[in-house]
Order: structure tokens, then C-alpha cells, then sequence
């Protein structure tokens, strides 16, 4: 017998519930549930999880057609429907903000603290779980069909979505306060530098420069803070790479696209088992990659002992290659590479900082303004002063505030080639070069 044809024969025993908002939700949830075996759908569920969303909606509406849901209208009943739907088969209360296109970021601090951000700014939802027991059965559904645990003994785990979004778990006692979720969404589009360019984040002359450096393979590090958009000028750099060029991208969790790019290898890592086995690092799949004949190798993050084997590809044919990293500036992001490099090899700072001015040509400082909006703060060249024997980040760009104009401080020697080489032509240089005139 369907779960619709249980609700119809136990219709007649249901009871008046009023319909004020706050209880409509939880009066047709005790309802279905009072007629619907929960361990009916739940098998259901495993054999055939589409008949069962079927059959469970089938029964919502069962119960919805009966005397006391007279006074709701088609509205509220699709979502009362929708919402115990999501609760049985979904994310809860995270579905509506997976599905909105405007929120990049969900974050839940404990069942009933959850948080969203838009537009780059962080709002409170008003959504919920019933509590914690709630929660953390919609966690075992997101991780359970990605493989993944998470437990007491493993209370802190990383993921992917089959949507492309990371998640990340911690439970107590890493959490006092209770389980914590973040999800990052990553839009399916990803953006150009012209889309950029149109949002501010970038004028005219640097999307010109920066996608002149990308064409003349010059290696480009992406540094700044968490949120401040490192990842979307690496993704939007990328799509200047040449059609012709085979690319190998190295990430935690897979989050650069490339739908566009004939020829890419997308790599990702892999965490340790529940078993304590098959973890497969950052830096194992870098020194594989250089088995794979990469034109370019892109790691979505350096944040340790890969930073060194990312030099030596660098410093071994793969230039044009490009990462990111956390740093406050371009200038720190040299000490950062240079402290993450020393995590892997005892080698003096002198002869590590001497290896990254010759691997990197540029670094690009992004920036995260108050009120949410992103866009290029700096711009650095590599070099190494012998003297001091340590590597320099010679200013090339500077914008101080998201609503100043940014100011070109300098030009690169290499600049001149991009006409050379027919990257740009000699007019597009030229005016290029009247930036620096004005700046001055």
C-alpha cells in the first residue's frame, strides 16, 4: 500500500490543529507522521528515493485536502509541502539557501544560529533546525553520500558537494557550543576579468595588464584574506590561458572551473579514511602532476610543504603557472612561501627566497572592502636583491580604498614584449603605457 493510501485510510482519525503560522509546519509533520510509518520511508528511501518523495508528497496532500486545512490556500500548502520534503529528503532549513542564486556562503553556528552571506555581507537567516539531533542527521545526509564520516573520534571533516560546494564540519568537543557547518557555494559561471572589470574590481589597465601577464606565461601568485576573492581572479585569470596549453589544476576540493578549456586535468585531494588510510595530499598530487606533461600547473592553494615541489615546477618549464595564498600583503606573501617552503626542505631563507623570485613573476593582492565588495589592491614584481640577498616585491599598482582610483606606480621590463610577441599590439602598449604619465 502507497503512503498516500495510508494517509486517505487513516484520514478520519486526524485531529483539529490551528493554523496560526508558527504551528502549520509542525501540525502537518505530526500529522503525515501519526499515519506514516517512519521507518517505511526510510527503507523506501533506500530502494527508491524518488518513489518515496513521490509517495511522501503524495501523502501531504492527502492530509492537506482534509477539514482542517481548509483555510490554507494553494501557497502555503505547496510550502508546507515543500519544507517536510526537504526535512525528510533534504538539507532542513539549508535547501532555500543552496537554491538561492544571491547567497555565496551558509553558515550554521549550532541548530539555532544560521547565517548567510550576499553580496559579500553576513545576515542572519531566521531559519533553523528543531535541534541539535536535527542537525545532526542533515549533516550524515550531506556527508553520507560523499563518503565521508563524521564523528566524536573525527570531529572536524572537509567536502564537496555534487554541486561543486565546500563544506566543512566540526562537531564537539572542537566546538563547545555545537556542530558547526560552512558551506561555500561556487557559482556555475565563472567570472571573466571583463566581469570583473564591470563590478569594479579591476579598471581597464589592470585587466590589460593581468591578461597580458597570463599570455606571456608569466607565473602569478593570488594572495589575500579569507573571503576577499582569491579564487575568482584565479578562476578568471585561467580562461586567458591559450586553448593550445594543456593544464593540470591541483585543489583541496575542486573548485576552479574550466568549462570552456579544451585540454585540463582537474586534480583533487583526498583525506584520510575513517580507517586512518588513503589520504592523498596537495603536494603528492603537484609532484604527479609533473609526470602528466603539464604546459601549466595551477594549485587552487599553497598552504604548505606543496609550496616547495610548486617551485620546482616552476623552475623546471611549467612557467605560467599560477596559486594562491593567505596573505595581508605582497610583500608577506613572499614570507608566507618562503615559511611554507622551509615546512618541507631545512634550506637557508636565502637560497629559498632566491628560488621564488625566479619562479614567480607577479603577486596580486586582493582585497575585501566593508561593505562587501572585492577588487585588486596591489599589484607586486618579483625580483631579488642581491645586496640584501632577499627577494623584493617592487610595487607596480596601488588602490587604497574600493572607491579611489587605483595608481600605477611602474611598468615591468617585460612589458614592452607583449607587442613583440603579439600578445597586444604596439598602440594597445602605448596606451597602456600613458597610465604610468598620468600617475605621475
Amino acid at each position: 500500500m502507497s503512503l498516500a493510501s495510508r494517509a486517505k485510510e487513516a484520514g478520519g482519525a486526524t485531529t483539529c490543529v490551528p493554523m496560526h503560522a508558527s504551528a502549520g509546519y509542525e501540525a502537518l509533520k505530526s500529522q503525515v507522521v501519526s499515519m506514516v510509518s517512519a521507518d517505511r520511508i526510510a527503507a523506501l528511501s533506500k530502494r527508491n528515493p524518488a518513489q518515496a518523495r513521490s509517495e511522501l508528497k503524495g501523502a501531504c496532500r492527502v492530509v492537506l485536502e482534509g477539514p482542517d486545512w481548509a483555510s490554507a490556500g494553494a501557497e502555503e500548502r505547496s510550502r508546507l509541502t515543500g519544507q517536510l520534503l526537504d526535512e525528510v529528503f533534504g538539507y532542513g532549513p539549508l535547501e532555500g539557501l543552496l537554491a538561492d542564486a544571491e547567497v555565496t556562503e551558509i553558515m550554521v553556528n549550532g541548530p539555532s544560529k544560521i547565517f548567510c552571506e550576499r553580496r559579500g555581507i553576513i545576515y542572519p537567516t531566521g531559519c533553523s533546525f528543531a535541534d541539535e539531533s536535527h542537525m545532526r542527521s542533515v549533516i550524515d545526509r550531506i556527508l553520507g553520500p560523499l563518503g565521508r564520516r563524521v564523528d566524536e573520534l573525527t570531529p572536524m571533516v572537509d567536502a564537496r558537494l555534487p554541486e561543486g560546494h565546500r563544506v566543512n564540519v566540526v562537531l564537539p568537543p572542537l566546538a563547545p557550543d555545537g556542530p558547526v557547518i560552512t558551506i561555500r557555494k561556487f557559482s556555475e559561471d565563472a567570472m571573466r576579468l571583463s566581469d570583473m572589470q564591470g563590478a569594479g574590481s579591476m579598471d581597464v589597465f589592470v585587466r590589460a595588464f593581468l591578461t597580458w601577464s597570463v599570455r606571456l606565461r608569466k607565473s602569478i601568485a593570488v594572495s589575500g584574506g579569507t573571503g576577499s576573492g582569491k579564487t575568482t581572479l584565479l578562476n578568471a585569470l585561467s580562461r586567458e590561458i591559450s586553448p593550445a596549453e594543456r593544464i593540470v589544476t591541483i585543489e583541496d576540493s575542486a573548485e576552479l572551473r574550466f568549462d570552456e578549456h579544451p585540454h585540463v586535468v582537474r586534480l583533487e585531494a583526498r583525506g584520510r579514511s575513517s580507517e586512518g588510510v588513503g589520504e592523498v595530499t596537495i603536494r603528492d598530487l603537484v609532484r604527479n602532476a609533473l609526470r602528466m606533461r603539464p604546459d601549466r600547473i595551477v594549485v587552487g592553494e599553497c598552504r604548505g610543504g606543496e609550496a616547495l615541489d610548486m617551485l620546482q615546477a616552476m623552475l623546471t618549464g611549467h612557467d605560467g603557472s599560477m596559486t594562491t595564498l593567505h596573505a595581508n600583503s605582497a610583500a608577506d606573501a613572499v614570507q608566507r612561501l618562503t615559511t611554507m617552503v622551509r615546512f618541507a626542505v631545512d634550506l637557508p631563507v636565502d637560497v629559498i627566497q632566491r628560488n621564488i623570485a625566479s619562479a614567480f613573476d607577479v603577486v596580486v593582492q586582493t582585497a575585501r572592502s566593508a561593505d562587501g565588495r572585492r577588487y585588486i589592491q596591489s599589484i607586486g614584481e618579483v625580483g631579488f636583491e642581491d645586496r640584501s640577498r632577499s627577494c623584493t616585491v617592487r610595487p607596480l599598482y596601488q588602490r587604497r580604498d574600493v572607491d579611489r582610483a587605483g595608481v600605477w606606480l611602474a611598468a615591468p621590463e617585460w612589458m614592452s614584449a607583449a607587442s613583440l610577441v603579439g600578445v597586444a599590439s604596439e598602440k594597445e602598449v602605448a596606451s597602456w603605457r600613458r597610465c604610468l604619465s598620468c600617475a605621475a
